[in-house]
């Protein structure tokens, strides 16, 4: 009659090695002090009784930055087109001065140039909130006053007028290179729902605001 082969028992004793090391630990615990031993025990019912926020890590605690906030590229765009404007602003009480004064070459286009500056520059100081805030609207309007100004600043050169040309084409250049950062295209093609861009990243929704199918 044949037999069946004996199966190692599946919960079955320890090896030495596993007996040797929890017999060395529980010698160990008893070697400890009585009070040694109620310390342990008290730290470690602390522990289990902390909420899972304190137990997490300081970094895990920190608040994540907030997705709308406009990256320094951004920022320094917004500064340059904020200064056009003060720069407008300054050429409008300049023009109304000369209107007053008389210096004017008729009253009529005195009053008209003074208007025109500063409607500008109310313009431009509206398209430097909207990149400080980090509007998809202001890019386009931004992209096309740095293109007037470098003309403006050119002509101001020509003219032998660079204390106005070289500061104009300087701000040109910082806005232009604010708004062709990589963060700052991301950041202005997020929608101000806060939806899905179109590949993917979060941020805005895509195209027609249809979102992918789960």
């Amino acid at each position: 009659m044949a037999t069946r082969p004996n199966r190692p028992a599946t919960g079955g004793a320890r090896p030495a090695g596993a007996r040797q090391s929890a017999g060395a630990r529980q010698s160990a615990d008893s070697a400890r002090p009585p009070g040694a031993r109620q310390q342990a025990g008290a730290r470690q019912q602390a522990g289990a009784n902390q909420p899972a926020d304190a137990r997490r890590p300081a970094d895990a605690q920190r608040p994540a930055a907030s997705p709308g906030s406009p990256p320094p590229a951004l920022r320094c765009a917004a500064a340059a087109q904020a200064t056009e404007a003060a720069g407008l602003c300054v050429a409008g009480v300049f023009a109304a001065v000369a209107t007053v004064d008389g210096r004017s070459y008729q009253l009529a286009s005195g009053i008209a140039l003074t208007l025109i500056a500063f409607g500008t520059a109310a313009m431009l100081a509206a398209v430097a909130v909207g990149l400080a805030r980090a509007r998809p609207w202001s890019r386009i309007p931004a992209a096309m006053t740095q293109l007037f100004v470098v003309i403006a600043g050119i002509t101001l050169l020509d003219g032998h007028r660079p204390d106005w040309g070289v500061p104009a084409l300087v701000l040109a250049g910082a806005c232009t290179a604010g708004l062709a950062t990589p963060a700052s295209i991301r950041a202005l093609n997020r929608r101000p729902g806060g939806g899905r861009p179109a590949d993917g990243r979060p941020g805005s929704e895509p195209p027609g605001g249809a979102r992918p199918g789960r």
